[in-house]
């Protein structure tokens, strides 16, 4: 069991120092409290490096090039904002929770972190010396919370924020998943016909081209390629996807590909819904928090996700900093829908805007949700008809000429 040590005042105002056995900090600060101490410091009693496992010892090399998770992120975040809760010490809590943290890289940025935290510096500035791991939104939600004194309330305001950013991200990567794997599986019944079945049938039509349908011809020839050029069509599908990649990348090829996102039919509906939710919910958690404006909108358009998204944020906060209403270029904009607008536009009046960014973000992710389920069941109809179109064209092109033969024979 891990031991903690601890530093409290007795009932009677005595400090008394001392070790305890706990299962983690959160037990060990209750069970002081249950007999009516006052919990001043709680930090793990660290054990030496020869009672880690062998096993440990692996995964710690496995791990080791690995940085930490969103998951990590979330994790952390929940922990420090019970442990604040309970009572203990910043400095303890984020010690002891990089005593049993997994992850090594992860585990180093706490240590930094508690030591800038020992050194005088703010929790926020701290974080902010990370940026890869806790980004603007995140650090200005701490910062906003240290002026504002609701530190542990805005830590479970982050977790909750952090949850919901997560399942997001998988419901899109799920819904992205299942037609990859059900086109791999076309493709590759495609391939192992043209490579596989079809020579098999080369032998019989030799001899007799002039009398195939062309159906039959341009599949065969399809096929002699495949058999005999397969390494150019690997490596031309191996160079083109490099290159797309490539491409994406570049200022211009992502300006492209975000644009397509929001074109392509199917999934534009998704990843509008997407899009929206996130920066509406993301410019509600800050306005809500206290965060200023202008950072707002900039944070905003940096998490939305798609450059569209952030051109239009930005110009958003281009044309704040000038004195106008936020709802002026949402007016002028195709991305958002007009009802979102004049909602935004009210609340702005009202006051209330951080109420109804919340209220619409909700909507959106449930919207997102709805999208997800009606993409993900319009495709598995869809490509079973394509894969059965390839499937019946390979076939009535081997049939046709067979009956065809028969026919002549007879």
């Amino acid at each position: 069991m891990p031991q903690y040590r601890y530093q409290m005042r007795t009932s009677g105002g005595e400090v008394s120092v001392g070790v305890l056995g706990a299962e983690n900090a959160l037990a060990a600060a209750q069970q002081l409290r249950s007999q009516g101490h006052t919990v001043l410091q709680l930090s793990p009693v660290r054990t030496s490096m020869t009672a880690k496992s062998a096993m440990a010892k692996v995964n710690e090399v496995l791990n080791y090039s690995s940085g930490p998770t969103a998951r990590d992120i979330l994790n952390f975040t929940t922990q420090l904002a019970v442990m604040v809760r309970a009572g203990i010490a910043l400095r303890a809590a984020i010690e002891g929770i990089a005593e049993q943290t997994q992850n090594p890289k992860f585990r180093n940025i706490l240590f930094q972190i508690k030591a800038d935290v020992e050194s005088g510096k703010q929790f926020s500035e701290a974080l902010a010396r990370h940026p890869r791991q806790f980004g603007p939104l995140y650090v200005n939600m701490v910062r906003a919370s240290e002026m504002s004194g609701s530190f542990s309330h805005m830590l479970e305001r982050i977790a909750s924020y952090l949850a919901h950013q997560i399942e997001t991200r998988s419901m899109v990567i799920g819904a992205m998943i299942y037609p990859g794997v059900i086109a791999s599986m076309a493709i590759g019944v495609t391939i192992f016909l043209l490579t596989f079945v079809l020579p098999r049938f080369a032998t019989v039509f030799e001899g007799k081209e002039a009398a195939m349908p062309t159906p039959t011809v341009v599949l065969m020839n399809l096929s002699a390629f495949m058999v005999d050029w397969w390494w150019a069509v690997v490596m031309g599908l191996i160079v083109g996807c490099l290159g797309f990649f490539a491409f994406v990348r570049t200022q211009a090829g992502g300006w492209w590909f975000d644009g397509v996102k929001l074109k392509v039919p199917l999934f534009r509906a998704m990843f509008r819904a997407l899009y929206i939710s996130r920066s509406l919910h993301t410019m509600g958690e800050l306005v809500n928090a206290g965060v200023p404006m202008l950072d707002t909108l900039h944070i905003t358009g940096e998490i939305s996700g798609n450059r569209h998204y952030r051109r239009l944020w930005l110009s958003v906060q281009n044309s704040v900093k000038q004195g106008k209403k936020i709802a002026h270029p949402l007016q002028k904009s195709t991305l958002l829908p007009k009802a979102v607008v004049q909602m935004v536009s009210a609340g702005e009046e009202s006051g209330k805007l951080g109420e109804v960014l919340d209220e619409i973000s909700t909507f959106y992710s449930k919207q997102l949700r709805e999208t997800i389920k009606t993409v993900t069941s319009m495709i598995e109809p869809i490509m079973i008809i394509v894969m059965g179109t390839v499937v019946g064209f390979i076939a009535m092109a081997i049939i046709l000429p067979i009956f065809k033969l028969s026919t002549l024979v007879s």
